[in-house]
């Protein structure tokens, strides 16, 4: 397919720049009226694509079965179109504080660092982006607190913007790193830091762009179909007797990156590291064997489950990279089901996408999206699709 056929017109204000919220204006001790915001992950709206059968719902229905116009379907509603034993498949990566800024010596000019991942322990080397590059060289040194107890030195250029700091910091590794992160900040995608008037992260952002079952340090940008899910959610999910499977895939910045070629076989995408145990297959294969749905939630868990499917079409246990690059056409093996956001256009989440659910029928869905008002990018609305 060809990198055009992903276009469509994203009006600016549908770009999601928090979580789906609820408000509440209070009044603080000086007499003065706040407006407090509270996270509500799972109350953003649902879209429901049937593959086979061409339909595309937004609304709830009545009990005739007929469409209650203005009711959208929300996210916590996707338990009513599963059933026990079914299973979904999380991406269970942690997100780190990957963005610190700091001052390059002499200048005193503020750069920002975005750590991309450790090279190595011992030697404390780490592959960055700087911002801006054009002031960075090799041998240049870096200070990120006042004291100037952290400090890091360029070592090598990997890319135009790529950078290898080695990090002047004497201590124990564990040490080192809670010092580190404790300077960073939410890597909160460059569209939504851009967006706010703030430029900076939050604390609250951190917890805001974290699956609440995260466990695998790794990710510097989050999986983010599995924001939605609350724990209250979960445990819905858990008490219908619907199995959960967890997978890691370290989700990295080749998600936004901008694709330059039209004909999209010649695009290559950047390796992220993944792995996927011998639990998880267990739990997929045992339901995949029982006729069960299987559910893949987001483009990251997708990516992951048809890097390490077999030929047999089931899960094989996995420990490595992948660069696995999907869109149209594309034959799957694992999952029948799926749930994703929506995506910016042309992104490699948005071809994911309409590779599963059909390019035809998810491009029309994205046309009902923008239509109907509803949200997009990480902290968007979503879109299940069914295979029936």
């Amino acid at each position: 397919m060809k990198l055009s056929q992903f276009k469509f017109e994203l009006p600016e204000e549908q770009i999601a720049l928090y979580p789906h919220s609820i408000y509440h204006e209070v009044e603080n001790e000086k007499g003065k009226k706040e407006t407090l915001r509270m996270t509500r992950r799972d109350e953003c709206r649902l879209m429901v694509l049937h593959r086979k059968s061409g339909k595309i719902d937004l609304f709830r229905k009545d009990k005739k079965g007929k469409p209650i116009q203005g009711e959208f379907i929300q996210f916590r509603d996707v338990i009513n179109y599963f059933s026990e034993g079914d299973t979904f498949i999380f991406n269970d990566t942690k997100v780190f504080p990957a963005r610190l800024y700091g001052m390059k010596e002499k200048t005193d000019s503020k750069i920002e660092v975005f750590l991309l991942r450790e090279l190595n322990e011992e030697m404390r080397l780490w592959d960055v982006l700087v911002e801006p590059a054009r002031k960075i060289r090799i041998g240049n040194k870096l200070f990120f607190d006042d004291s100037s107890t952290m400090v890091a030195e360029v070592i090598d250029n990997t890319t135009s913007r790529g950078r290898t700091l080695r990090f002047l910091y004497d201590c124990p590794h564990d040490e080192f790193k809670r010092s580190l992160f404790a300077l960073g900040e939410s890597p909160l995608p460059r569209y939504i830091i851009d967006a706010r008037n703030n430029h900076h992260g939050t604390e609250e952002d951190m917890e805001d762009f974290q699956t609440i079952y995260a466990q695998r340090e790794g990710a510097v940008t989050a999986p983010a179909t599995g924001l939605h899910f609350s724990r209250e959610l979960m445990k819905r999910l858990e008490i219908k007797g619907i199995e959960a499977a967890f997978i890691t895939l370290h989700c990295g910045l080749g998600n936004f990156h901008d694709i330059e070629v039209e004909d999209l076989t010649k695009h290559k995408v950047d390796s992220e590291a993944m792995r996927i145990d011998a639990d998880a297959c267990s739990i997929v294969n045992r339901a995949k064997a029982n006729g069960r749905h299987i559910c893949a939630v987001g483009t990251s868990v997708l990516k992951a489950t048809e890097t390490a499917v077999g030929t047999d079409n089931m899960l094989k246990e996995y420990n490595g990279w992948t660069n696995r690059f999907i869109f149209p056409p594309y034959d799957f093996g694992l999952a029948d089901t799926m749930i994703a956001n929506f995506y910016h256009p042309f992104s490699t989440l948005l071809m994911a996408t309409a590779a599963f659910g059909g390019y035809d029928l998810v491009m029309e869905a994205y046309r009902q999206a923008v239509e109907n008002g509803y949200r997009f990018g990480c902290f968007g609305d979503a879109l299940l699709i069914l295979d029936d």
